[in-house]
């Protein structure tokens, strides 16, 4: 015997509309405040990982627009004025979009907004974790990052001397 499935396939939820919209919101980075912050850097993050993450939690794209997105300031100049390109006459900002079915996509469009607001927010680096967290993930995806997790334990290398340094060798 066949039988009609519950709900469609198409919708994620059974209950869930099938209209997608489209949605784009503007937010503006604050480089007039504070024009030595590097904003661009930490949004983007190692290989462009941190941006790619809200992107992947919110299932929104988080475009970099606007004078400074461009890392080469040539490049910048050159293509100022061409199709395309009409953003780079505009202060540094963010688009966010999101092509989503309707009961959705203001939420996921909010929790964008949120987290980029965070990575906004300029922290002295003595206190930025996140940074932080950024620079150890460059350190991983390099091959460089330290294990300190022995000299933290407490355990004592005959190896290492109280600098944390390699002792010369002898010979004997």
């Amino acid at each position: 015997m066949f039988h009609p499935p519950s709900r469609n396939w198409l919708s994620p939820q059974g209950n869930s509309s099938s209209f997608i919209v489209k949605k784009t919101m503007r937010l503006d980075i604050p480089v007039d405040k504070y024009p030595n912050f590097n904003f661009v850097g930490r949004l983007l993050g190692p290989r462009g990982n941190s941006l790619k993450r809200v992107e992947a939690n919110t299932d929104c794209r988080v475009l970099i627009r606007g004078r400074g997105s461009i890392k080469d300031a040539a490049k910048e100049e050159l293509m100022r004025g061409k199709p395309g390109y009409e953003h780079l006459n505009e202060p540094l900002h963010l688009v966010i979009e999101a092509e989503l079915p309707a009961e959705l996509i203001d939420i996921r469009l909010m929790q964008a907004r949120e987290i980029l607001d965070d990575m906004l927010k300029p922290v002295d680096e003595s206190m930025d974790f996140f940074k932080k967290q950024q620079l150890r993930e460059l350190a991983m995806l390099n091959g460089t990052l330290r294990d300190d997790s022995s000299q933290k334990s407490g355990s004592v290398s005959p190896f290492r001397n109280s600098m944390g340094m390699k002792r010369a060798k002898t010979r004997g």
